[in-house]
């Protein structure tokens, strides 16, 4: 199928001719002003669904324009592909063909595959721009990982910002490249074998730049998010916003080819309609990857715990392919770290951890201590592969007052089990960039608006958020530039002592997970998770077929010598992370295994965790 997208916007269909389309229901006139290369008014017609529209000829990529409504003010385009000068300039029209693709051939990689590496394009390099990310791909590949995550791209107000302030869904952010760097970098991936998932956001516009609200109903007083106004997709005129996000997506797939697409905090949509935008999302994204023969995944972040987001739709779910899961993170974070305030507060068990393992979700309809009611549904019945879990990512990492990462506040000892609990279960593992090399830079919250107000606003909504946490020493400010730069990642760091030692251990770790069977496979039906509360000790065996597995990892800060009923067989030791190779000072578990069915004491450093395979396990 062509890479070609037919929405809102400016489409040009090549040989100068380009139609205009915008959605403006109660707008009496919309015409278009060409600015450059020579300045003109266009009139516009109306249909009956409240769409305006222009056909041109002359038209050549590289024009601006903007729309002018009710004769009083020019607007840019809500579904611009380009902003060549920020948010409050004029749009520009593209060639959706004008970039000369070399992945014909790329089918994408299925989702249990999936071992996603999360990175800011602004911040990754020192460059900050998608062409810089290109010559790092080998050493994501080295690393083995096999999907690039890039938070969100869509035009935000100036250079820096972490992409959720986006005010243009279909726009590339100007100063990370544009439209043909995404392109670049996307083609690049596909050409080493990685996919490519892209983080968008449909709860929410940011405020500055944000017309939306000038052209028609986009937004509901019926419900507030954390973030504003919420958008209308369940009331009056909700039918065309539906159709203005669901092509957004489509957008994304169709004309830059992302094989995914993560959705920022779904719990911010509201719709109370018989048929839920992210059934619509789900199902238009099934119907494109098939119309392309390629495999195409939605992603959502909830902090919901509801099993219905990645349910199928014919058991009353909305069908999304995995959901981000946080209790798994929280379980991992305070039995790393103990720390119990804010969210935290409710998590802390070692009973909890096994739990994540053999369900997903901790809480799936418990009582919450933080929230102060019951939270969640089982998700017991739901593959593993529809999890995603982690123990650093974006949010986890930046909403923290300093943007503390482990890697600067935590032993290697603890970011090596970390890393293990992460890598070695059944769930689709994500890892945020520079964890891989305990990365010590910080990843703060950074903006550049331009509204004094606005600034303002966010540097105390930023101090009011950690309130809850106790969390001690200044936030740093948003709209500084030296928080931005703060934050650039050291990846030579890489090559350098302990930091080399983690690196190696994590590559280690994704070699063994897509190596090993019992590791590879996602299912939970041939999993035994079990724990010891106060020896803060995880066991957790997994098969697959004549494969078979036993880690046991230890949480405690003394050694464990924990009692277990091993299988009966010979095991032997693959890896046990306090070993001198990934910069421990010497393991005290055995390399082998004698078993004959009865309860064995083994032996694990503290902070440590190790790995037996069975003998027979046939490679």
């Amino acid at each position: 199928m062509e890479s070609r997208y037919a929405g809102q916007g400016a489409n040009y269909h090549g040989s100068g001719r380009c139609t205009f389309t915008v959605w403006a229901p109660f707008l009496n006139r919309v015409d278009l002003k060409i600015v450059s290369p020579a300045e003109r008014l266009c009139p516009m017609e109306r249909d009956s669904a409240g769409y305006w529209k222009a056909e041109l000829n002359n038209i050549s990529p590289g024009t601006r324009y903007l729309y002018r409504l009710d004769d009083e003010q020019d607007r840019p385009d809500p579904a611009s592909r380009s902003q060549p000068d920020g948010v409050h300039g004029p749009s520009e029209v593209i060639d959706p063909c004008g970039f000369s693709w070399t992945d014909a051939a790329w089918k994408g990689v299925a989702l249990r595959d999936y071992i996603i590496y999360e990175l800011h394009t602004g911040v990754f390099t020192r460059e900050g721009t998608f062409e810089a990310i290109i010559p790092y791909l080998d050493y994501l590949k080295e690393l083995g990982v096999t999907a690039l995550e890039i938070m969100p791209v869509a035009q935000f107000p100036g250079s820096r910002n972490w992409g959720y302030d986006g005010v243009y869904p279909c726009a590339v952010q100007n100063s990370y490249g544009g439209p043909d760097g995404l392109k670049a970098l996307v083609d690049a991936c596909h050409g080493k074998g990685l996919a490519v998932i892209l983080d968008v956001v449909y709860n929410h516009l940011g405020p500055e730049g944000n017309y939306l609200w000038a052209y028609g109903p986009y937004f509901t007083d019926r419900y507030r998010t954390p973030w504003g106004q919420a958008v209308n997709f369940d009331g009056p005129y909700s039918d065309e916003v539906r159709r203005y996000f669901t092509d957004n997506a489509l957008f994304w797939i169709t004309e830059y080819h992302f094989d995914a697409l993560r959705l920022d905090a779904v719990h911010g949509i509201y719709d109370f309609s018989a048929r839920h935008i992210l059934r619509d999302l789900s199902d238009a994204a099934g119907r494109q990857a098939e119309a392309l023969g390629r495999r195409i995944y939605v992603i959502a972040e909830s902090d919901l715990n509801d099993a219905r987001v990645i349910a199928s739709a014919g058991s009353g779910g909305y069908g999304l392919d995995a959901q981000w899961n946080d209790d798994f993170h929280h379980c991992l974070h305070t039995l790393l770290t103990g720390e119990k305030s804010g969210y935290y507060e409710d998590f802390g068990a070692m009973r909890q951890i096994e739990k994540a393992f053999r369900e997903g979700f901790v809480y799936s309809g418990e009582y919450s201590g933080y929230r102060k009611r019951k939270h969640g549904s089982p998700s017991g019945g739901l593959p593993a592969h529809r999890f995603i879990v982690f123990s650093q990512n974006h949010d986890q990492v930046g909403n923290r007052a300093g943007g503390d990462r482990p890697g600067r506040t935590q032993s290697l000892e603890k970011l090596r089990l970390a890393a293990g609990v992460v890598l070695l279960s059944p769930f689709i593992p994500l890892l945020f960039m520079g964890e891989e090399y305990g990365e010590t830079a910080p990843f703060q919250y950074f903006v550049s608006h331009s509204d004094k107000d606005l600034i303002k606003a966010v540097r105390k909504g930023r101090r009011d958020e950690f309130s809850s946490f106790g969390w001690a020493g200044e936030v740093p400010d948003p709209q500084a530039e030296g928080t931005f730069l703060n934050s650039k990642l050291d990846t030579g760091l890489h090559l350098q002592g302990a930091h080399a030692a983690l690196f190696g251990f994590y590559r280690e770790l994704i070699r063994l997970r897509k190596e090993v069977p019992a590791l590879s496979d996602p299912s939970r039906d041939s999993m035994e998770a079990g724990c010891f509360e106060k020896d803060k000790v995880l066991y957790v065996r997994r098969r697959a077929e004549a494969d078979e597995v036993i880690c046991i990892y230890n949480f405690n800060s003394e050694d464990a010598h924990a009692g277990l009923m091993v299988p009966e067989g010979s095991w032997t030791r693959v890896l046990d992370s306090s070993m001198k190779d990934w910069g421990g000072d010497g393991a005290l578990s055995a390399d082998r295994i004698e078993s004959q069915g009865a309860e064995i004491r083994l032996k694990v450093k503290n902070h440590a965790f190790v790995l037996y395979r069975r003998d027979n396990s046939g490679l």
